[in-house]
């Protein structure tokens, strides 16, 4: 196992740092890990047809029903933000340049202070007409069973503002450009199995050189890119790191 001391020297050293972050970040706040061994996504395989463009598009009064349900939306305001979200912050009031691209869809990362996030697979906070183009928050989508358009005129039917299953990826040339400018790749709380959020690492490690970390609740099939390896809970190690960069 990497020492904590190496990976509190890299971060003392770096000017420019960009994270990634999984569902493994969120969990510690509460939020279940939708694709973990244990996670909803197992229970029962239909939820991902459910969840999907296509599926929206088909139904999108039952879509609406059971999105709000699988993502349990009523209680996305009770989650708060955890020792992890508020490292990459206090790091940021530093002075480092930090950037956080996360697969997450709660906003936590945002809640929690960091100023440059890029959310890969979008926000579960908003939502956008499929007919105008207007954007509605989370309380709206919350206040109407079927979230319609409320400008005169229009009604059309809201879409949810996350990546479903069968969307494109828009933020990935984004991510690149942020790696672009970063001498340190913190990884944290993702197994690095959905594709293309789990290519970044090897842009970052093979083409760019930039040093690498990665924590995580248990191993990858991607850990033999990273320059530093910590398979442990993500909130002590991170305890840990702030605890050695203190010294």
């Amino acid at each position: 196992m990497e020492s904590i001391e190496q990976i509190a020297r890299a971060v003392l050293k770096a000017d420019s740092i960009a994270v990634l972050t999984g569902a493994g970040v969120s969990t510690a706040s509460g939020i279940p890990d939708f694709r973990s061994s244990e996670g909803l996504w197992t229970e029962d395989h239909s939820r991902e047809y459910y969840m999907s463009s296509n599926y929206f598009y088909h139904d999108p009064e039952d879509f609406w029903k059971k999105y709000k349900a699988i993502f349990r939306l009523k209680l996305l305001k009770n989650y708060q933000p955890n020792a992890v979200h508020s490292f990459f912050r206090e790091l940021e009031d530093k002075g480092k340049d930090m950037a956080v691209i996360t697969q997450n869809v709660d906003g936590l990362h945002t809640l929690a202070g960091s100023s440059r996030v890029l959310e890969y697979h979008g926000t579960l906070n908003t939502a956008t007409c499929t007919s105008c183009g207007n954007s509605y928050d989370l309380d709206y989508v919350m206040g109407h069973e079927i979230p319609h358009c409320s400008k005169h005129g229009c009604g059309g039917i809201l879409k949810p503002d996350v990546v479903l299953f069968g969307d494109m990826i828009s933020a990935h040339d984004e991510a690149e450009a942020i790696i672009d400018r970063a001498d340190l790749l913190l990884v944290m709380g993702t197994s690095l199995f959905v594709t293309p959020f789990n290519l970044l690492p090897e842009y970052a490690c093979y083409q760019k050189g930039v040093e690498s970390v990665l924590i995580n609740g248990e191993p990858t099939v991607k850990d033999y890119l990273f320059d530093h390896v910590i398979h442990d809970d993500l909130a002590k190690t991170v305890k840990k790191i702030k605890k050695a960069i203190e010294k």
